[in-house]
């Protein structure tokens, strides 16, 4: 079943009541062939340990339940934790309430998977704290709007690249999977959303730097996108450090691929910058 094909409602697809609250970006997923496209990619296994943000009415909850011995849920609406728990057993959902944004998923111990339609409204510092858990995660698959995706898979030379890119790129290999059109949801968002994974670099692949350093730099880099490195980055690094590190003084942010910003990080390494 092609995804954001299907005319088709799930059966669990009526709120029961429940409003869609606008501050915690609730935007129910409805349509079965997405979600059905959703589950095969992500692929569970009975001895997983997979976590699931905002799974909100459970649209994507019973499928994998139905494939998965137990599975972990980070919601922070307390009506939908209550209507969760009385529909599955407390053995088959450990249910965590509270912000994602603060919840310390390295206690759900290494190997894990996570899953979810991210509350659209938090999306980007999202996906920098969960980056953080990023050496105990095996994979990643997230609804995002489309707009966000396209940002993250970005390449160098893309408007879309940006401080998004460099960072999750730094941390993952990202694949967009497919589109999501307004109508598999309800209510129907104004925006278009797209499923995408994430894999961890092995630490092997990834060239050791500061993280932080590489944050701060990247972000120094794009806060003025249109402006030359010479400009945004005069406060860390001299044209002819810069020209040293074979990165153009003249060139823009959008224009330096990830080696290059982990080059700038590594140039700022103890003992390596004279």
């Amino acid at each position: 079943m092609k995804p954001g094909k299907s005319s088709a409602r799930a059966s669990f697809s009526q709120t029961g009541g429940h409003i869609p609250r606008k501050r915690f970006g609730q935007n129910f997923l409805v349509d079965r062939g997405v979600i059905h496209a959703i589950v095969a990619a992500i692929d569970p296994r009975p001895d997983d340990t997979l976590a699931e943000i905002g799974p909100g009415l459970g649209a994507l909850t019973e499928p994998l339940l139905e494939r998965l011995g137990r599975l972990h849920v980070v919601e922070i609406d307390r009506d939908l934790i209550t209507r969760l728990r009385r529909r599955f057993s407390p053995e088959a959902l450990i249910a965590h309430t509270g912000d994602a944004l603060a919840f310390d998923f390295g206690q759900l111990g290494p190997n894990l998977r996570v899953a979810g339609n991210l509350p659209y409204n938090i999306s980007t510092p999202l996906l920098f704290h969960l980056s953080a858990f990023a050496d105990r995660i095996r994979d990643m698959h997230c609804m995002l709007q489309k707009e966000v995706v396209e940002r993250m898979v970005a390449l160098p030379g893309s408007p879309a690249y940006g401080r998004l890119s460099v960072m999750l790129q730094y941390r993952f290999h990202l694949e967009k999977l497919f589109d999501v059109p307004p109508e598999c949801f309800h209510p129907s968002p104004r925006v278009r959303s797209a499923v995408v994974r994430l894999l961890p670099r092995s630490s092997a692949e990834r060239a050791l730097c500061d993280v932080a350093l590489l944050e701060r730099i990247v972000a120094a880099a794009f806060s003025q996108r249109r402006k030359m490195l010479r400009n945004t980055l005069k406060a860390l690094f001299a044209e002819e450090e810069l020209a040293a590190l074979n990165i153009a003084p003249e060139k823009r942010a959008e224009d330096i691929p990830l080696a290059g910003f982990i080059a700038l990080a590594n140039f700022w390494r103890p003992g390596a910058k004279k």
